[in-house]
């Protein structure tokens, strides 16, 4: 099943860089998600989030207003998406 990765924000450099780091956690750690950027402001109204940047997995908002680096975020995801994919 592949997952969906959504980073949410106005287009500034975190939200930039959130959206790079995601990209390299998912590659680095074989991942199956497809990762998308969004500088939607009426997407981060519609989903009640303030800060940004927003990192949205599967349809649910999962960090927000933090930049990890990559190998951190590669293991917040593996650990995410494996609890979604365990019966």
């Amino acid at each position: 099943m592949t997952h969906q990765i959504m980073v949410l924000g106005p287009g500034c450099f975190r939200c930039q860089a959130l959206y790079e780091n995601t990209l390299l956690a998912v590659d680095e750690f074989g991942l199956d998600a497809e990762v998308t950027k969004v500088e939607d402001i009426s997407e981060m109204i519609r989903r009640q989030v303030l800060g940004s940047p927003v990192l949205v997995v599967d349809d649910e908002v999962v960090m927000t207003g933090n930049v990890p680096k990559p190998n951190t975020l590669g293991e917040f995801l593996t650990e995410l998406l494996v609890t979604r994919t365990d019966p």
